[in-house]
This record gives C-alpha cells, sequence and structure tokens, in this order.
C-alpha cells in the first residue's frame, strides 16, 4: 500500500503555509518582553507549537488531499453445481452417491481450495449453497442454475464451472441454450446410469381438475415399458377399494409407448381421489413411477342461466351457443308468454326486449326483482323504453322513437369491473352496428360503462354495454340489439367465435357471480405439488363489512389418517398470512378460527399434495447432453472417479490465475480524525507551556 499527499494548487504554495506560520510565532515570541525571563529553549520550543499549528491550518486551506493506492490478489472462483435431484439414487449406484461419492468431492474441494476460491452449490428445483448430498429435489432445473451463477459471478474472476449431474432435466430450457451468455469453461461430471433399466412406467394421467356431479370425465393415460419386451401388464383406475376400469397391455417391443383413453362417471361431490396404477414386475429400476394419483373437483351442478325472450329472435341463439361454449354454465330458453316456473331456481336471468310494447310482464319482472339473480337487459325494437325506464336500473332515455339508431360498439379503456383480452379490445369497433332505441340517454354515476354508441363518425358519449347495482343486485344492460351480427362478422374475421364468445362469456361470468358477503373468509389453493409450500391467506369483516386483524385465527390441519396439525396466522397490515410448510402427499382438511366479540367464525375447506414423479420418468443418464455441454464452453466432460485428473486439467490452464488489482483512494485531509487531535495537541502543549511559566 502506497500513498501521497496531492492539492489542487502548485506545491510552492506550501511555502507561503511554512512562511505564514513561521511569521506568526516570530511576531508572537519576539516582541514580548514577558518572555525575556524564560530560557531560550523554553522559548522556541513554545514558537514551534505555534508555527506547526499556523502552518498545519494554512496547509489545510489548499484542500490537500491523501492519494492511497491498494493491491489486492484475488484467487480464481471454482464453481461447484451438484444434482441434488432424487433421479440419481434410483437404482443401483444410490449408497455410492450417499456415501463414497461424497468422500471424494469433499477430497477435491480440500485440494482445490489451495489454489481457488471454490464456491459449492446444489441444485434441483431450487438451489442453495449448502454443501448436500441427500438427493431429495423432486424436478431438476439446470437453465435456472446456470442463469442465477451468470448473473451472480459476472465480472468475477471466475476460473469454470464444475456441474455434476446425469445430464437429465425436467424443468427449465436446455442447457445448452441456457449457457449461451456464460463466457467461462465448463467441466462436466458425468453421473448417473446410461443403460437403458427395466421399468414399467406411468408417463402421464392427463385429466380435467373439474368436472359435474353426474358427468362422465375423460382420463388419457400413457404407458411406457423398457426392456420388457414379451411381458404383460395390466392398467387400473381405483377409486378407494372400488376398481373403476382395468385393461391388459401385451408389450410387444423393447420400448413400449401406449395411451390408453377412459371415461370415469362422477359419483360423488367434492374433492375425488382417483389412483392409476400398474402392477410390479419383477427387476424393475424403481416401483415409485407404477402409481398416479388423481384429485378431481367435482362440482354439483352447473351455473343455470335463464334466457327469456318477449319473442324469437336471431339473437337467442348466438346468446345461447356462446354461453354454453363454457362448462360451467347451462342455459335454458324460453319465451316470456309460455314461462310458468319460478326464477329462484336459476343463478342469472337474460331478458330478451322485455318489457316489450304488447307485454309489460310486470309480474315476471316483479319475480326477477325479488329473487336472488342478477339479470341483463337486452333492449331493442320491441321494448317499451317508457315502462323500462321506470326500474331506475341507472340508464334513462328521454324522448324514445319508434325508429333505431345504427350505433358501433366503442370501447371504455378505463371500465374497471373486468378485462377482456387485447385482441378483442382492438377489434370491438369492427363489429357491425347494433340496432338502438333513438332518445336522449342519461346514465347514473353508479353505472360503470363497458362501451358507448358510435353514431356514424361521432361517439355520442351515450352508453351502449352499462353495468350497475340495484338494492345490492348485479343489472347488466345492452342498450341495442342484433349481436347476432357478430358472431357472423367474428367467425368471417378469424374463422372462429373466440372474441365474441370471450365477451359474452366475461358479461355473464360478472353478473353470475355472487358477491361473498361472509365476514371471515380463507383463501387457498386445492392442490399443490410435495415441493410446494402450503399458503394460507384470511381476511376478517366487522358487521359494517370493515377489514379487521385484532382477533387471532388459528387453523387445524388434519391428513386423512386423522393427524392434526396446528398452526396461528400472522397478522399483515388489514389480514392475515400462513405459510404452513411442506406436506407429504394425501388429502388434507383443515377448520380456521376466529373470534369476533362473542361470536365464534369458522371455516372449513380441504386441498390435496400430489406427488411430482418426474425424476422417475426418465432413469437413464443423458451424458451426451454433458459432453456437447462441456465441448461448447471449452472444457471436458469426466465421470466420477476422475476428480483427480479434473484437478490436473484445472492446474494446466494458463488462462485460470490469480488476479492482482489495484484500488485508488482521495481522502480529505481534513477529515482525518488524527489531524484535529495533533492541532489540539500542539495547542495544549503550548498553553501548558506557558502557563506553568506564567506567561499569562
Amino acid at each position: 500500500m502506497g500513498f501521497k499527499i496531492i492539492t489542487e494548487y502548485p506545491w510552492w504554495f506550501s511555502f507561503f503555509c511554512l512562511l505564514a506560520g513561521a511569521a506568526y510565532s516570530f511576531v508572537l515570541y519576539s516582541k514580548e518582553k514577558k518572555f525575556s525571563e524564560l530560557s531560550v529553549w523554553t522559548v522556541r520550543l513554545m514558537a514551534i507549537f505555534r508555527f506547526k499549528v499556523v502552518a498545519i491550518l494554512a496547509f489545510l486551506l489548499l484542500s490537500p488531499l491523501i492519494k492511497t493506492q491498494t493491491r489486492e490478489l484475488e484467487k480464481p472462483i471454482l464453481l461447484i453445481a451438484q444434482d441434488n435431484s432424487e433421479s440419481l439414487i434410483i437404482g443401483k449406484d444410490s449408497s455410492y452417491y450417499k456415501n463414497e461419492y461424497k468422500k471424494q468431492v469433499d477430497d477435491f474441494i480440500e485440494k482445490a481450495s489451495n489454489k481457488f476460491d471454490v464456491q459449492f452449490y446444489s441444485f434441483g428445483d431450487k438451489i442453495s449453497s449448502e454443501q448436500k448430498f441427500d438427493f431429495s429435489e423432486k424436478q431438476t432445473d439446470i437453465s435456472t442454475l446456470i442463469n442465477e451463477l451468470n448473473n451472480k459471478y459476472a465480472n468475477r474472476n471466475v476460473g469454470a464451472l464444475i456441474l455434476a449431474t446425469d445430464g437429465l432435466y425436467n424443468k427449465g430450457e436446455s442447457p445448452i441454450y441456457a449457457t449461451d451468455e456464460f463466457k467461462i469453461p465448463i467441466y462436466t461430471i458425468a453421473l448417473g446410469d446410461t443403460s437403458v433399466k427395466k421399468d414399467l412406467i406411468l408417463s402421464k394421467a392427463a385429466h380435467n381438475r373439474i368436472t359435474y356431479l353426474g358427468n362422465s370425465f375423460p382420463i388419457e393415460i400413457l404407458i411406457d415399458a423398457k426392456q420388457f419386451k414379451g411381458k404383460s401388464t395390466q392398467v387400473t383406475v381405483s377409486k378407494g377399494n372400488e376398481k373403476l376400469f382395468s385393461q391388459k397391455i401385451d408389450i410387444n417391443s423393447t420400448n413400449f409407448t401406449q395411451k390408453i383413453g377412459v371415461q370415469i362417471e362422477a359419483k360423488q361431490k367434492g374433492l375425488q381421489h382417483y389412483k392409476v396404477s400398474l402392477p410390479q414386475l419383477p427387476d424393475e429400476v424403481t416401483f415409485s413411477n407404477n402409481v398416479l394419483d388423481i384429485f378431481i373437483d367435482v362440482i354439483d351442478g352447473r351455473e343455470k342461466v335463464l334466457i327469456l325472450a318477449a319473442s324469437p329472435h336471431p339473437d337467442i341463439n348466438v346468446l345461447k351457443q356462446a354461453i354454453e361454449s363454457n362448462q360451467n354454465y347451462e342455459v335454458e330458453f324460453a319465451l316470456a308468454d309460455n314461462f310458468t316456473k319460478s326464477v329462484n331456481g336459476y343463478n342469472f336471468v337474460i331478458l330478451h326486449q322485455i318489457p316489450s310494447f304488447d307485454n309489460n310482464y310486470n309480474k315476471l319482472i316483479a319475480d326477477v326483482n325479488s329473487s336472488n339473480c342478477s339479470s341483463l337487459y337486452i333492449l331493442g325494437n320491441q321494448s317499451n323504453v317508457s315502462i323500462f325506464n321506470s326500474y331506475n336500473l341507472g340508464v334513462n332515455i328521454g324522448g324514445a322513437r319508434s325508429k333505431p339508431n345504427e350505433v358501433q360498439a366503442v370501447l371504455n379503456n378505463s371500465f374497471p369491473l373486468f378485462t377482456i383480452t387485447e385482441e378483442a379490445r382492438n377489434y370491438l369497433k369492427y363489429f357491425p352496428p347494433l340496432l338502438a332505441p333513438y332518445g336522449t340517454y342519461k346514465t347514473s354515476n353508479s353505472c360503470n360503462v363497458l362501451a358507448t354508441q358510435q353514431i356514424g363518425a361521432v361517439d355520442s358519449k351515450h352508453a351502449l354495454i352499462v353495468f350497475n347495482k340495484v338494492n345490492d343486485k348485479k343489472v347488466g344492460i345492452i342498450l341495442g340489439e342484433g349481436i347476432w351480427r357478430w358472431k357472423l362478422n367474428d367467425y368471417l374475421a378469424h374463422n372462429n367465435q373466440n372474441i365474441f364468445n370471450e365477451l359474452i362469456n366475461k358479461v355473464v361470468q360478472y353478473l353470475s357471480v355472487k358477491a361473498d358477503k361472509s365476514l371471515f373468509r380463507i383463501i387457498t389453493k386445492n392442490n399443490y405439488f410435495e415441493n410446494e409450500a402450503v399458503q394460507f391467506e384470511a381476511e376478517l369483516y366487522n358487521e359494517s363489512y370493515e377489514l379487521i386483524n385484532a382477533a387471532e385465527v388459528n387453523i387445524i390441519i388434519t391428513n386423512n389418517e386423522n393427524k392434526k396439525y396446528p398452526f396461528t396466522f400472522s397478522k399483515t397490515a388489514n389480514a392475515y398470512i400462513l405459510n404452513a410448510g411442506n406436506f407429504p402427499s394425501g388429502e388434507y382438511k383443515y377448520e380456521a378460527r376466529a373470534k369476533v366479540g362473542e361470536k365464534i367464525l369458522t371455516q372449513k375447506g380441504e386441498f390435496t399434495i400430489s406427488r411430482l414423479l418426474a425424476e422417475s420418468i426418465n432413469t437413464t443418464a443423458d451424458h451426451q447432453l454433458l459432453y456437447n455441454l462441456a465441448h461448447k464452453h471449452g472444457g471436458e466432460m469426466l465421470y466420477s472417479n476422475e476428480w483427480d485428473k479434473l484437478q490436473q486439467l484445472l492446474d494446466k490452464r494458463e488462462d485460470i490465475q490469480t488476479v492482482s488489482y489495484s484500488e485508488k483512494k482521495l481522502l480529505d485531509v481534513i477529515n482525518l480524525k488524527w489531524v484535529f487531535f495533533l492541532l489540539i495537541a500542539l495547542l495544549a502543549a503550548e498553553w501548558i507551556m506557558r502557563k506553568r511559566n506564567g506567561a499569562y
């Protein structure tokens, strides 16, 4: 380390600092008669003290800086990334990787630490800087590891990356492409076994997450068999102790694959557990991939939508088809004159041109208003606008005439109630015009307008599609007929009706969803994988429906063996949160409790933990990928018993060297504390000598 003092002024200015100190001390100590009685050396010493103080203060006025230069040596960094996934211990070498292999890696790290700064990472579906060798990770993601190391060690003296893995990845992109920005040598340690082992594999059981009670739902099963040519097996689908499906399979090739379609009837509502299984055959490398668990949420019935019309109209059929394109809805149509049922059996009612000039349908409207149903009114040529105005739904049309206006839809970009895709937003203006009642439109402030009316080239700002809440019930209004033209136009332009169906389903979904008015809510997913932490959110409301979090919220999670796991929620700003951690695969129920005053609120539910079998689907190591990766980045592929050879290869590389860094710093002298204390010490010494010799 070296340093020197610099200043922005010429160095000969320092002579004036010395001159100022000398002049000041000379004037002070040569003219005073009281110093004549003191010894010469005493006076000279006090003068020297004063000279130094004044000279230093004058020099500080030149804003001097101390320039320091230091040199540091940085060892090359050696990154070691160890695959910690389950695939490495599936097979005969499991004890080797847990014992001997770990010792080999430890010995290599100890030797390499003399020359390198060794940084160790283990990876699977997560990355850890701990030296783990438990091989418990459920997935392998090499690309995320590469990206994190590349970001963390950018512009550092990294010598090489040692990647110890079997080359199998089941998450993220290919390591070959993920390392495009990696500019350091990569050495790969080829682990695992490249030989194809005997194995029966349930690779996939594709299914819907939701189905409806009484419906049949499909399961598409993919079966792989390796090295079992000439054998047979049997695939079974069961629920509890009940066998629902079984089929014999003859394996006629060494690498056998077969896809089987199964239809299962949903007989019970709620979260249902089904199991797809294959029997265990002798000499299989693993049995963990012979069983797949399926969890399906069986819902008791679709949302029921009722369409009532004053008369037949082409709008009716396109509405029905669009709504039924979403399997969550079941649509029933009736002419209002013929409808004798109660609307209470439906979740949502569409009233097409009701009230009409021919019939006010007062009783029907009264039934709709007294029910729990939300409603959508569609106005047209037959609509009795004056009667409609009397409903006070938020839109009033004054001076209505029998002749309608042709109006095109103009999207309101600030509409807050739901979102539609960018494609639909951009295309809405190209839909053909609707026939809207002529008149002066007034819309109340409580309404939210999705689209306004464009008449010719003028955006009239009159509402075309609008939503409101009346008596705490959602109401939608489409102020024009002829939406059947929208469907035809969509098909003509795109060869499908996706935009039209999306728009109608967004409207229906918003209006049909009932607001949750419960004072206590628990929010969580109904399915997790075993490597995911189970998380809950809770919301608690007072009688004024304001969020509160003064009370304590507890939850008890129970597995199917009746083992209980109690937890207490943590409080956030105005709600609650809980991370319950990871659970083994299976079915779980929960009951949450909160006490507000004297009232105890409870919420119950259930969730499932699904097994992750990604590591057992493919057990044949991919050493070709490791060879390509090492070759691409100037390294070499080695095997698990060649750590000593790897040490020699690294030592021979001339591009892996210790780097010397030079660092320069500038520091204001006036900021140095020792300068302050030096000045105090000089002044104090002078003052003590003067005091002691009676100079004051």
